[in-house]
């Protein structure tokens, strides 16, 4: 069974001021701040339905929404961009589903649950995979806990839905546990890092930037990292309406969104001077992050979607969501991906 900490009274990490990442907006606020704007009329010159697209981003922080060349390859199209950002992927979706966000990037997981759930979304582009390094399953770095094994009967901390969750189940396979072998716990990161500090849990599955202010700031000890594990990369996903009724739009977005992220490949330490302001993370910790993330898409493929797949009927077969999926009931026609993708990364 999952269940939830009550907040802790005292926050620990008052004494890690770097933690308290400014801006960590919970799925009420999001909503709350977003919910004074509704799609308008469409774009008579360009032909697109909304002179609005709405995207989502998590708290970690997102490159696109720092480098702006959204905004400046739409303006001159009449069209605005607004921005919402989350906790995790599973807050994400559950705005999209909601018809709050139009667009936006999260990880292989939270799509699945969103569709065992019923949300109305699509596959528009897959993010290039990381080499796992920026997830992992930590411990406290005095811990008795020195091997997968050793979780049994454990308290793991984890985001329900989020990548983390595929993580921390293959990662259990590996060492021949089951999901029902753990004390299995959902919280969202910002309260999860409170829990992992004060030693009310055992283990924290989470990822960057809180994996890495935890090993810098908290001599947290990583048990196991997503290398190997964590291979898909994650999605860029939309609401089946906006991306079915703006193809145009959908493939602009995604162009400058590769754009940002082949700049990003290049320029590393650019990337670090960007972002530090927004973050407050230390530079040396920010540098860390950076260097673990990939930047840049590549297109829907059958071979994705088949991993994909896998992953879905992983967490079917573990009894994590309700009822097994069709994740090609979540993707668009071949002639629609040819509409929405980007020369760009259509050869990736």
């Amino acid at each position: 069974m999952i269940t939830a900490f009550k907040q802790p009274r005292v926050n620990i990490f008052q004494r890690f001021s770097l933690f308290l990442l400014p801006g960590l907006l919970t799925i009420s606020t999001t909503l709350i701040s977003c919910s004074v704007t509704t799609p308008n009329a469409g774009n008579e010159t360009t032909g697109f339905k909304t002179k609005t697209v709405r995207m989502g981003y998590q708290s970690s922080g997102d490159l696109v929404r720092l480098k702006g060349l959204i905004e400046k390859r739409l303006q001159p199209l009449g069209v605005s961009v607004e921005w919402a950002q989350f906790a995790a992927g599973p807050q994400l979706m559950e705005a999209m589903n909601v018809g709050r966000v139009d667009i936006g990037s999260v990880g292989e997981t939270p799509p699945i649950f969103a569709q065992a759930a019923g949300t109305s979304l699509v596959y528009v582009a897959s993010n290039k995979p990381s080499t796992g390094k920026g997830s992992g399953i930590i411990v406290q770095n005095n811990s008795s806990i020195r091997t997968l094994a050793d979780l049994k009967g454990k308290k793991v901390v984890f985001q329900k839905g989020s990548a983390s969750h595929y993580l921390l189940i293959k990662a259990l396979e590996e060492a021949g546990l089951k999901y029902s072998d753990i004390q299995a716990i959902s919280l969202p990161p910002s309260e999860a890092r409170d829990a992992f500090i004060q030693g009310k849990i055992d283990a924290w599955v989470t990822w960057d930037p809180y994996l890495a202010v935890a090993q810098k700031k908290a001599n947290a000890r990583v048990l196991r990292d997503a290398s190997g594990i964590s291979t898909q990369g994650g999605y860029y996903m939309a609401a089946r309406k906006f991306a079915t009724e703006n193809p145009k739009l959908v493939r602009l977005v995604l162009e400058e969104i590769d754009n940002t992220g082949q700049w990003g490949e290049k320029n590393r330490a650019e990337v670090v001077k960007l972002t530090i302001p927004h973050l407050k993370i230390d530079e040396d910790i920010l540098a860390t992050m950076i260097e673990r993330r990939a930047y840049g898409l590549r297109p829907i493929t059958p071979e994705i979607m088949e991993n994909q797949q896998k992953i879905a009927d992983l967490f079917a077969t573990e009894k994590v969501i309700p009822k097994p999926i069709n994740i090609k009931e979540a993707m668009l026609s071949s002639e629609q991906y040819a509409a929405i993708t980007p020369e760009t990364i259509s050869q990736k």
